[in-house]
């Protein structure tokens, strides 16, 4: 687990210090404006794409907590991303984005049963010891998160969107709350066993990878116990290397888990992007017909040729 932290910190640095260079070389100045400017790219400061387009540059483009007290305050725009967020930070928020006021009661009534059932079998535990109050506490824990992670995915399938399906940003919201869901709102049916194949076995690897570094853990304790009695094959330093080994095997289990969570993610964005996009096999055609051709401009014609004449005519279509 140390490994993994490790890793997470590493990858969060690299992806800072790449964030930094990227506005370094947009902001910085040099004789033609930017810091190492690539080839071609435009000196102008107002935002535009180039002087000659009416298009401008959105640069500050990102999170922001304004953007999002304005979209559930109706002043702005509202997108399945911000809606997620609003729900996370304010449980029931997007119940009453969406005027589902009637959900109100049994979201919060659900969080708060759940909570206090926890703790009330919390103090049972620990007056008791009994095991019973712990697997209820634990159960009431999770039924106060099962409530809460259903109003997120509530909030987000009652949101009105345009009439354009799939929305981008909703598929992928739809995949972040449940692997899979994405790729059903897209149509896409037939990688749901695919991801879910993915999320079994790294379960399964993880499993069995755990049960071998338990083993060998066992064996390492009592290699190292001079009063345990132990008199078996493998050697406390034998079992330690391969403890370390099924450590770092299930460690890489769960590394795999996140890299097919992320995936199913990238999966329910980029397609519902191409959803409308013209895969057909006939993507270009050629047709070649009789035609009338005229004179561009008839002074540039001769008096012979300043009449319509018959001819062939050849269109491509992309």
């Amino acid at each position: 687990m140390r490994r993994l932290i490790i890793t997470l910190l590493l990858i969060s640095a690299i992806c800072f210090s790449a964030d930094a260079q990227f506005r370094k070389s947009v902001t910085g100045t040099n004789n033609t404006g930017i810091v190492n400017a690539p080839p071609g790219a435009n000196t102008d400061t107002t935002g535009k794409v180039n002087p000659d387009s009416s298009v401008s540059a959105d640069t500050t483009s990102g999170v922001s907590l304004r953007k999002l007290v304005r979209g559930f305050a109706r002043k702005d725009t509202l997108t399945p991303g911000y809606m997620l967020m609003g729900s996370i930070i304010a449980p029931g928020i997007g119940q009453i984005y969406n005027k589902d006021y009637w959900k109100l009661p049994v979201v919060y009534g659900g969080i708060g049963a759940g909570i206090y059932y926890g703790i009330h079998n919390n103090i049972k535990y620990q007056e008791t010891g009994l095991q019973k109050y712990a697997d209820y506490r634990t159960i009431g824990y999770i039924g106060a998160g099962l409530v809460y992670w259903g109003s997120l995915l509530d909030g987000i399938v009652s949101f009105k969107t345009p009439l354009r399906k799939p929305v981008p940003s909703k598929s992928t919201v739809y995949s972040a709350l449940l692997p899979g869901l994405g790729q059903a709102y897209n149509g896409d049916y037939w990688k749901i066993p695919i991801w879910y194949g993915g999320f079994i076995a790294c379960g399964y690897f993880y499993h069995l990878n755990d049960i071998q570094y338990k083993r060998f853990k066992y064996i390492y304790d009592k290699g190292n116990d001079p009063n345990s009695g132990y008199y078996g094959k493998i050697t406390a330093s034998q079992a330690e290397w391969y403890k370390d080994t099924y450590r770092r095997y299930r460690d890489y289990s769960v590394l795999a888990f996140v890299l097919v969570y992320a995936l199913n993610i990238i999966d329910a964005n980029v397609f519902a992007y191409m959803s409308d996009f013209d895969v057909s096999d006939n993507l270009a055609t050629v047709s070649i017909q009789p035609a009338i051709i005229s004179p561009l401009d008839v002074k540039f014609a001769s008096i012979n040729n300043s009449y319509p004449a018959f001819g062939m005519q050849m269109q491509l279509n992309f």
